[in-house]
């Protein structure tokens, strides 16, 4: 029997450590992976301003499996009621369970030049660009936009701000961030408390912040929007998620058990996940890897029923994930905002919240050493 994976993010790598211990020795598993590397897509901004953090984000994936088969090739085709993934070297791979867990790619919407015109954020490769580009700013001086102010965004513009003041450039001055947002609120999906407090964290570093601003076509010197034309001389797209090509751009939407098909399941930024409660469950980094239990629980259930089906031949009751995370985090430059329960946290109490979870889950996996230099570098 074969159990397949496609996609190395939190969800893929979770969910194949859990296989690996959950499963029987005789059943194989693959994990399919475009890059030899897990990186920690939630701390990339951090390398915009300091590129060494790449090292302590960044894991070898042979470093993390125990008896999982890698793969180095990207899915450019998935049929899940077909169990099979074709892959950009030709080859393909098959599975009697499987799970898409593919993460997501940067939505345009089909704004006009913003795909030619702004550098997304979902590669240390993108982290490297953005900063190259604000140093170029910073030298000339002049304005860089950051578009949408959901976590990432606020994020990107909190590290700008802050890299303008290392390098002794005042913002706001000759040089100007400034986030866009088409909503009312920065950080709007999230509580009335949390959203005060970023919006307080950004203004306090100089941060512009343009609510209610929708992004309707994008030219090489200037943003058009539904309130005037704004100038830029950088432009960071950070304004939604959309599905991996190999799924035609689509998120499809599972249920809280996961299942995508009678064999294939799908969790994490790849899929839209509604849970045990009805409620649409947000992308997250906390959310993908709680999802990868239950798709372990389930994937495991399946298995033990097939190899030893049940004497009332009736399949396994599976397992329904229910959204429930202690809280949220974001950091903006040197500072951070943590939301626990109804408790809001900034400051070092906040940053040093923020810094044992990224260590937390990199111990989670067996990254130790990546653990204590990201620990290290968060409380810089």
């Amino acid at each position: 029997m074969h159990v397949a994976v496609l996609g190395a993010g939190y969800a893929g790598v979770t969910l194949t450590r859990k296989l690996e211990s959950r499963l029987p020795p005789e059943v194989d598993i693959t994990l399919v992976n475009e890059n030899p590397e897990h990186v920690l897509v939630h701390e990339t901004h951090r390398a915009i301003r300091r590129p060494a953090v790449a090292d302590a984000i960044s894991v070898p994936l042979s470093d993390l499996l125990d008896r999982a088969e890698l793969v180095v090739d990207r899915v450019v085709d998935v049929d899940p009621d077909g169990g099979r993934a074709e892959l950009a070297s030709g080859d393909a791979v098959e599975w009697d369970y499987g799970a898409l867990c593919l993460g997501s790619e940067t939505a345009y919407y089909g704004i006009e030049g913003l795909r030619e015109h702004a550098t997304p954020l979902k590669s240390l490769d993108h982290a490297a660009t953005i900063r190259a580009d604000f140093l170029d700013v910073l030298a000339d001086g002049g304005r860089a936009v950051v578009g949408g102010a959901g976590l990432s965004g606020v994020q990107v513009a909190g590290e700008l701000a802050a890299l303008a003041d290392e390098e002794g450039r005042a913002v706001p001055g000759d040089v100007e961030v400034v986030i866009v947002e088409m909503l009312s609120e920065v950080a709007a999906n999230f509580p009335p408390n949390f959203r005060r407090a970023v919006r307080e964290q950004l203004e306090a570093r100089g941060v512009e912040i343009r609510t209610e601003t929708t992004v309707e076509r994008v030219r090489g010197d200037r943003i058009v929007t539904d309130d005037g034309d704004l100038a830029y001389d950088q432009f960071v797209w950070t304004g939604g998620i959309a599905g991996d090509e190999a799924l035609d751009g689509d998120r499809p939407a599972v249920r809280a058990d996961l299942r995508l098909g009678e064999r294939t399941f799908a969790l994490g930024d790849a899929a839209s996940v509604v849970d045990a409660a009805g409620e649409p469950v947000p992308a997250s980094a906390s959310a993908a890897v709680r999802e990868a239990d239950t798709a372990a629980e389930n994937l495991a259930r399946l298995v033990d029923h097939e190899r030893s089906p049940s004497a009332d031949g009736f399949a396994p009751r599976l397992a329904r994930y229910r959204f429930d995370v202690p809280g949220w985090l974001v950091s903006v430059g040197d500072g951070a905002v943590a939301q626990l329960g109804p408790t809001v946290l900034t400051g070092a109490a906040a940053r040093a919240t923020k810094a044992s979870v990224g260590a937390g889950y990199l111990t989670s996996v067996g990254a130790v050493r990546n653990a204590v230099e990201l620990a290290e570098e968060e409380l810089r």
